[in-house]
């Protein structure tokens, strides 16, 4: 799986200058200095834009894991107004660790196990609903998302939603993925530079 820290290795493999690789993907030679050097973090889609210039030199054969491949469409959902003791007991007894919230068929936000613990701890808080201690929903993404960049976004969300016509078709844990990428390999490994 890619991380920020393989970029250089593998520019550095391929031979290709900082140069042309921050040409490519329209961003100065600073910028690009600087992510491979971890002193910037790029944004979700500079780093997508980085990886797929990758993938185009390196002329791999991409399996094409989607979004569909990886997600659970056994999404369980949260209804805002349910009790926070009715959410601990529903998430405790299924095993979940976070869980989008609806209100009126509509994806309102997320209920994270933290943020469920953090309210049931508070004794002020204890007879709230979902809806006063949802967290911001998460990611979007479609059915035809490529696998391998949901790693990228789950580093900073719990879980993304996958989505087809505004329509809730399934959810993606880090655990989803990483089932999903145990199975399939997403990319082969670049032979490390020589000398």
């Amino acid at each position: 799986m890619d991380t920020l820290e393989e970029i250089r290795r593998r520019r550095q493999a391929l031979g290709i200058p900082v140069r042309d690789m921050a040409r490519a993907v329209g961003r100065s030679v600073a910028t690009v200095s600087r992510i491979e050097r971890g002193r910037i973090r790029p944004s979700y889609a500079l780093a997508q834009s980085i990886f797929r210039f990758l993938e185009s030199q390196e002329g791999e054969a991409n399996p094409h894991l989607l979004a569909r491949d990886v997600m659970n469409p056994g999404v369980t959902t949260l209804e805002a107004s349910t009790s926070l003791p009715a959410a601990g007991e529903l998430m405790e007894k299924r095993g979940f660790s976070q869980l989008p919230v609806v209100e009126d068929g509509r994806i309102t936000g997320g209920l994270s196990d933290t943020a469920l613990l953090k309210a049931l701890a508070d004794p002020g808080r204890r007879r709230a609903r979902v809806r006063d201690v949802q967290e911001p929903g998460y990611p979007q993404v479609g059915e035809d998302f490529p696998a391998d960049l949901l790693a990228t976004v789950l580093t900073r969300y719990p879980a993304v939603l996958v989505t087809s016509r505004g329509e809730l078709r399934g959810i993606v844990t880090k655990t989803d993925l990483i089932r999903g990428l145990r199975h399939s390999p997403l990319r082969r490994k670049v032979p490390p530079a020589s000398g």
